[in-house]
């Protein structure tokens, strides 16, 4: 399938899924509906794009499904940008302070801190972002001339970094921040299970491939006659 369409095709499904989620959360505030909605979405796509490896590595024949990791991850950083948009200038008002889980005190006339987790939580998803961002910028042929083909796949190998960094800040906010005890309880997530099994069963896919290599490189060694590795 062609570049573009394989475009089209990521982008219609990106769009739907943010319909679906924002209608999943109908009574939510619309700031945390929409952003959640694009977050979810932007979860799912990296999420995907991480599994394309994995899976081809364990079933061969699957491997004209990689090309999709680009378009995967291109969407993907849209998404979060969209995302990281709505939260900042929607939740935190442009305010880095509250971004980092400050609060301005009238009586001290400074700014406390008054979220523990809130600030870590969008520092890493924020140091998830700009990379991300950077990997869509090359995620062309253009760039692969311009790099060169091994720097370019050393460049794309941050995806596993962002990866974690991604599970991390979802993590937080799914199973943590809304169950503060100084609020009333969230209205149901209807996704946290979705994301958690989404989530373990990338990373069993991701453990899987990489003894499957392991196994390969293992038999390849095991072939070698020992005269060989003796000269060696």
């Amino acid at each position: 399938m062609k570049t573009p369409v394989r475009h089209l095709v990521v982008l219609v499904a990106a769009a739907v899924a943010v319909l679906l989620f924002g209608w999943l959360r109908g009574e939510w505030d619309p700031m945390h509906r929409w952003n959640r909605a694009f977050g979810d979405t932007a979860f799912i796509l990296i999420a995907l794009t991480m599994a394309l490896g994995p899976i081809v590595t364990l079933l061969p024949r699957a491997s004209p499904v990689l090309p999709w990791r680009r378009e995967l991850g291109v969407y993907s950083g849209v998404a979060a940008t969209l995302h990281t948009a709505i939260v900042f200038i929607g939740w935190f008002g442009l305010d880095l302070w509250r971004l980092s889980g400050f609060a301005f005190h009238p009586t001290l006339q400074r700014y406390v801190l008054a979220e523990h987790g809130l600030g870590l939580a969008n520092w890493i998803g924020l140091f998830a972002l700009v990379p991300a961002i950077g990997l869509a910028l090359i995620s062309n042929d253009r760039a692969i001339v311009l790099f060169g083909p091994r720097t370019w796949k050393w460049l794309q190998s941050a995806a596993s970094a962002i990866w974690i960094l991604v599970v991390l800040h979802a993590g937080y906010f799914l199973l943590m921040h809304f169950l503060h005890y100084h609020r009333p309880d969230p209205p149901p997530n209807p996704v946290t299970w979705f994301v958690v099994g989404l989530t373990l069963s990338v990373q069993v896919l991701r453990w899987c491939a990489t003894y499957v290599v392991w196994r390969r490189a293992r038999r390849g060694r095991d072939k070698i006659p020992s005269v060989a590795i003796d000269a060696a």
